[in-house]
């Protein structure tokens, strides 16, 4: 009579982290973990804590960096830059605020970047069917640096979509830290230098800064005006190539035929 065979040990902690670690399962923990954030934003409302001058005990450069790592956190937790960038400017200055703010960006935006690329990728991807949600993403892929730069310069995208739409196309991490960390700096600025001056509103300084964000908004909405018939062009056919004719190309050389053609 045959032994019977024994099972290969850990089987059902296999099966678990499979489940655990498939793209639905991970998917399922991004919502939960944006649903908790959004929820403590509500609650606990973390930008005024902030805006009134936290952390109390501290000043100089260490207040600063916790101000950044602060405004890193809360920014992936859906709290509105504007706010956290009139508190910096409010709380530390022109100079200093805009240090805190621009490294607080890049910090927040690599939280969402790294949550939504490897929690939500793999089970988003599979879900582009649309025509502008194709567009953005060959957008995204195919010129990263650019397609965020611009993103980042004119305001109107919100900041948390960006970040995730970045995560879910095929765009890298030095492309994308690099192009917030330059495109978000003269929006941030307007907003520092406006809190910065905010105790003086007919001051040069402050007028400019609210001049630039009011310019800057148009200058996106015009954009985007501008750019709605590139994301409603019909997408190109992907079914299979009809046989044609083989014919001179622009250069004057003949077209090879196709593989497999019969002469």
């Amino acid at each position: 009579m045959l032994a019977p065979v024994p099972r290969p040990p850990g089987t059902l902690a296999v099966r678990c982290s499979r489940a655990l670690l498939a793209p639905r399962a991970r998917l399922s923990v991004l919502a939960l973990l944006l649903l908790t954030a959004a929820a403590l934003v509500l609650l606990y409302e973390p930008q005024r804590l902030l805006a009134s001058g936290w952390p109390p005990r501290t000043s100089g450069v260490g207040a600063v960096l916790l101000f950044g790592l602060a405004y890193g956190v809360c920014t992936a937790a859906f709290v509105p830059r504007p706010v956290l960038n009139l508190a910096a400017g409010a709380l530390f200055g022109s100079a200093a605020g805009l240090t805190a703010a621009v490294a607080g960006t890049v910090l927040g935006a690599g939280i969402a970047f790294t949550l939504g690329r490897f929690l939500g990728q793999d089970a988003l991807r599979p879900l582009l069917r649309g025509r502008w949600l194709m567009a953005a993403d060959g957008q995204l892929s195919r010129h990263g640096f650019r397609s965020m730069l611009a993103i980042r310069l004119f305001p109107g995208v919100p900041f948390a979509a960006a970040n995730y739409c970045a995560a879910v196309s095929r765009m890298g991490y030095a492309p994308f830290l690099l192009a917030t960390a330059l495109g978000t700096v003269p929006n941030t600025a307007a907003y520092v230098v406006a809190g910065a001056q905010a105790g003086s509103p007919g001051s040069p300084a402050f007028l400019f800064s609210a001049g630039f964000i009011v310019l800057s908004g148009l200058a996106a909405a015009v954009v985007a005006w501008r750019k709605r018939h590139t994301l409603r062009a019909p997408a190109p056919a992907t079914g299979p190539a009809t046989a044609t004719t083989p014919g001179p190309s622009p250069d004057g050389a003949p077209e090879p035929e196709p593989v497999g053609s019969a002469r």
